[in-house]
């Protein structure tokens, strides 16, 4: 098994068939997708019943209580057969060749850590007119002071050269503290430039109640999980507020 992709999923029935079509549209085939419910109460389990039936490469585990994102990423990672970790959450969509084009990209690289570059939709389906472009390489400090410029529908790593990973236990930002947990286990994450996913906004609620929200959580990234002291933590919070106030990393949309 060469890939093994991790999509977490909890009352997302309205969008997980889009995803998951896009996952069997990949050009590159060997890989296993493991969804992990985490007690979705509307109609996810139905409407994967007969992509479960008819695909075996695609597996469903639910869960008996309600856990978090970052609990279901973990019971994945620990169940994943592949070489390749991806993430794919059950509203977000990937390119046809992104798979095949990453790997290709990591290989040449000889990277064990990838990303690539992603747009955004709305809750409707309608792209927006900006793009959203990772460095060309992230190590740990670039990634504290751009506050996570690695998106998680597009990162991949690669277990023979980081080994085993394990998501740090926070609610929010767990994609953020996995990737500064694997980048103190290879040098950089390498981006593509190349627009090979869509991550779609504007699901979970209010923008400002998501900022406020946010905050909590990126101090407890930082000062707890991370164990900055107070000054270096007040400091990655400012570079959050700027990074995200300006949208550094955003772009206007390639036509």
């Amino acid at each position: 098994m060469l890939v093994s992709i991790i999509m977490p999923t909890y009352n997302c029935g309205e969008h997980i068939e889009e995803s998951l079509r896009s996952i069997l549209a990949q050009t590159l085939t060997d890989w296993e997708l493991l969804i992990i419910d985490d007690c979705s109460t509307d109609q996810t389990a139905q409407i994967l019943k007969p992509y479960l039936e008819r695909y075996p490469a695609i597996r469903y585990d639910a869960l008996q209580e309600h856990r978090g994102a970052a609990f279901a990423r973990n019971e994945g990672i620990k169940k994943a057969r592949g070489r390749y970790i991806a993430f794919l959450d059950s509203d977000d969509v990937w390119k046809p060749q992104k798979l095949e084009k990453q790997i290709a990209f990591m290989r040449e690289k000889k990277a064990g850590f990838s990303c690539t570059a992603y747009e955004r939709m709305d809750c409707r389906g309608k792209r927006q007119k900006r793009i959203w472009i990772p460095p060309e390489q992230t190590d740990y400090k670039k990634c504290l002071l751009l506050s996570n410029p690695i998106g998680n529908l597009t990162a991949m790593y690669d277990r023979q050269a980081v080994g085993d990973c394990e998501v740090p236990d926070i609610e929010r930002r767990n994609d953020f503290a996995l990737w500064l947990q694997i980048l103190k286990k290879t040098d950089y994450c390498y981006g593509m430039k190349e627009v090979l996913a869509v991550y779609r906004t504007g699901r979970n609620g209010a923008v400002s109640y998501h900022k406020l929200e946010n905050a909590k959580y990126h101090w407890k990234l930082y000062h707890t999980i991370e164990g900055h002291g107070l000054m270096r933590s007040l400091f990655e919070m400012g570079c959050w507020a700027v990074v995200k106030g300006l949208g550094i990393g955003a772009y206007p949309k390639k036509v």
